[in-house]
């Protein structure tokens, strides 16, 4: 059953994050620069109002030191201590050279990663918030910022300007680049072949999520769809795709780092539908669950000319991992077709596992386990957060 957390704000929620610390506790910021601490029982633990009361667009815990809350204001970063909310510890003021939209600390809690209306993003260093990288290629606003788990110099942007931009933090270039509107260009013509002058919106991206892996990324758009991508060895993008999630556009895309594998994801829209996905059967995430799955146990007893024999046979026909991967790599079409496929075969592949009717847009979406039990906190327009069990898994 859905239970309301009220009373945290006075005004529309628009972020939400969790601490993975033992307290397990979370924050929330709304317009007008309020910010809001809670328990893992919807208790009230704090609030504060920031100076100048610039709307809060995005609040992180810090991985590495669960005691400190990084909250977004303007082009500002506050630094908070979520069991004392008096005001800021320290502020990081013109962190972002525009107003900020999303931030991002990697897992050593090194660095902080700020994306802001300029499309510029900013690296600060932890602590102390010493701007160490200005990373420009977007050009349009970058709207989120997620650094990649397991590899605390890896940096994944995306942005208005529909493009979703890997960075390793040694250089100030990416190290790929994804234009989605090209891609959803090939899949529209094709849709519209099956549905002649239907309309796409164009795929603005909204929010990327990095699996706790570290190799699948999720974005949320504009155009309903949430695209995948899979990152290979030596940061490459191996092979992208997408699941048509909403009916209006994608607003917020999460992995769920806690349920049974890494490829779960939850995502919200503008349709006010929040869903729960199981995608490891999905094209872009499968390679990569059979990359990761324990090799099988070796058989013993064949003789000698006979695994001669198999491996002249391999070398013949190579093995069907392998023709995927090289079809993955060598033939866009081929992958591409792959992705979007036929209707009937995404959506047996897209792994629809929950479909939650919220009735109203999603601004953020939360996945946390809350007193043991895997749940999702949704913000919407509303002053007051709504808290579903994700289930059934």
């Amino acid at each position: 059953m859905a239970r309301q957390w009220s009373e945290g704000h006075s005004s529309s929620i628009l972020c939400v994050g969790a601490s993975s610390g033992l307290e397990g506790l979370l924050a929330s910021g709304s317009e007008g620069g309020e910010v809001t601490v809670w328990s893992q029982e919807g208790t009230i633990v704090g609030r504060v109002t920031l100076p100048g009361e610039d709307d809060c667009t995005s609040v992180v815990f810090g991985p590495a030191a669960p005691g400190q809350l990084y909250v977004s204001h303007g082009d500002a970063v506050s630094v908070l201590d979520p069991r004392n909310l008096k005001g800021p510890v320290e502020e990081f003021q013109g962190a972002g050279e525009e107003e900020i939209n999303a931030l991002t600390v990697n897992e050593t809690g090194s660095a902080l990663a700020v994306a802001d209306d300029s499309g510029a993003v900013r690296v600060l260093e932890l602590p102390g918030g010493k701007v160490c990288r200005t990373l420009r290629r977007h050009t349009n606003i970058c709207s989120s910022v997620a650094f990649r788990p397991q590899r605390p110099n890896n940096l994944l942007s995306a942005g208005l300007d529909m493009q979703v931009m890997l960075w390793g933090l040694q250089k100030t270039r990416p190290l790929w680049i994804l234009n989605l509107q090209d891609v959803a260009e090939e899949e529209d013509d094709q849709q519209q072949q099956q549905r002649p002058g239907q309309l796409f919106n164009p795929p603005l991206v909204h929010c990327v999520s990095v699996a706790s892996c570290g190799n699948i990324v999720g974005c949320a758009a504009e155009d309903g769809r949430v695209h995948l991508m899979r990152i290979g060895s030596g940061s490459k993008l191996e092979q992208q795709g997408a699941v048509k999630a909403h009916n209006q556009g994608a607003s917020q895309a999460h992995f769920a780092s806690f349920l049974s594998h890494p490829y779960w994801l939850v995502t919200g829209g503008n349709d006010g539908q929040v869903v729960l996905w199981e995608l490891s059967k999905h094209p872009v995430v499968s390679l990569e669950v059979k990359a990761s799955a324990p090799a099988a146990p070796r058989r013993k007893g064949k003789s000698k000319a006979k695994r001669k024999e198999q491996s002249r046979d391999k070398a013949k026909t190579p093995p069907k991992g392998d023709t995927e991967r090289e079809e993955a790599e060598g033939e866009d079409e081929v992958a591409e077709a792959a992705a979007a496929g036929a209707e009937e075969e995404t959506e047996e592949k897209s792994g629809l596992k929950l479909s939650i009717s919220h009735g109203d847009k999603v601004n953020w979406l939360c996945p946390v386990v809350l007193k043991g039990e895997p749940s999702v906190v949704v913000a919407d327009q509303s002053s007051s957060l709504t808290v579903y069990p994700l289930s059934p898994m």
